[in-house]
């Protein structure tokens, strides 16, 4: 039994908003510059949990991945501006295009070097869409090919170690120097000047008038959403009408919208807290007793994605940040690639990693199937 038990939710609350001040800390020193706050988020809340300091399961997790991450969407997103998005957004979807490709080629890769016994076509089918699409994709793709619950369980317990370390490699990648050599990114040294010029004059004001109307419209938005989702039978697809309808209400009150102030830092704020609860909710001990072999397969899929995913983007002179876009879009979907973009100070990618990654959603389940159909045929 842990230390702080699943029911203490003050101390648990505690531990997560401690998690998501220490990755705003740390980003601001010479480590996180290198490594991001996010990545020390992740690992720190992993040793809390697994040392039995912090519980697995909480219903302050269940409220995060429920709620909070949707709240977040509007909040970074209320100053979408869709002429810049129709105008930069096709290119972060061949990123996620060639992602895909590279998350098959893994795939495919695996599934004949790797013994992974009569489950091997099932896995490769839900591995392929949960790294096109996301979680959603994946339970999906498990229900479609009758993949029992034994096997789901050692599936997506492998699926979400890797997840974990996929989402660490995707934060890490821009700060290598020699990858930052080989392929330029603009957008990068665009944010590296802005992030100067902030810390050097600029102080974000903090309005409270601005902040809680930005939070109920944000949760109003996730109302609405929800509704027409539960309304249309797409429930599953519910972050797509979050999107939507903020866009639409950022377009529609521009004007407006462009003099609020600080909903971007509540919604940085608020993907945090989801990273913290991504890291304390990550069970080794489950990971390691039935899915070795299912490890090894997600680590080798991940790995051939990057090396595709940077390997093209040399090749066809995709600017870095858009490349990493791309890749987050496939493996970590869309709301956590918008919380790394914006980590990043790559505002400009924000809407574009939410398009894309719902563009992987839509596909992810049908390739995913028929994927499985193909290798056990």
């Amino acid at each position: 039994m842990p230390f702080i038990s699943g029911d203490n939710i003050l101390a648990t609350l505690a531990v997560i908003l401690f998690l998501a001040w220490f990755g705003f800390w740390a980003d601001k020193t010479r480590l996180g510059k290198v490594t991001s706050g996010v990545v020390w988020i992740i690992t720190i809340g992993i040793l809390l949990s697994n040392l039995s300091i912090t519980p697995y399961k909480s219903a302050i997790y269940d409220f995060i991945g429920q709620y909070i991450v949707s709240a977040a969407i509007p909040l970074l997103l209320l100053k979408a501006d869709l002429r810049k998005v129709f105008r930069d957004s096709g290119r972060v979807m061949l990123p996620l295009v060639i992602a895909g490709a590279g998350v098959i080629t893994g795939v495919l890769l695996g599934y004949f070097l790797l013994n992974l016994g009569e489950i091997g076509p099932k896995v490769a089918g839900v591995y392929t869409a949960g790294y096109i699409g996301g979680a959603m994709n994946f339970v999906a793709v498990a229900k479609s090919v009758n993949m029992s619950p034994a096997e789901f369980s050692a599936a997506i317990s492998a699926s979400s170690i890797v997840s974990v370390i996929g989402l660490m490699v995707l934060v890490a990648i821009p700060s290598i120097k020699l990858i930052q050599r080989l392929i330029p990114s603009d957008i990068m040294a665009q944010a590296e000047t802005s992030s100067t010029e902030q810390e050097q004059g600029a102080v974000i004001e903090m309005n409270l008038l601005h902040l809680s109307g930005a939070l109920a419209l944000s949760f109003g938005i996730c109302t609405a959403a929800s509704l027409l989702a539960d309304t249309l039978g797409l429930g599953q697809y519910n972050i797509l009408f979050i999107t939507l309808l903020t866009i639409a209400v950022a377009n529609i009150f521009p004007r407006q919208l462009h003099l609020l102030k600080g909903e971007f830092e509540l919604g940085m704020l608020f993907m945090y807290i989801f990273f913290a609860m991504v890291g304390l909710s990550t069970n080794m001990t489950t990971f390691l007793d039935h899915a070795i072999i299912l490890l090894v397969y997600g680590l080798l899929i991940i790995t051939v994605q990057f090396i595709v995913v940077l390997t093209m983007a040399k090749l066809l002179k995709i600017d870095l940040a858009e490349a990493i876009t791309g890749s987050g879009a496939a493996i970590v979907g869309p709301a956590v690639t918008a919380a790394v973009v914006s980590s990043k100070g790559w505002n400009s990618m924000i809407t574009p990693a939410v398009m894309t990654g719902i563009f992987g959603y839509v596909i992810a389940n049908f390739i995913g199937v028929a994927l499985t159909a193909l290798l056990a045929g």
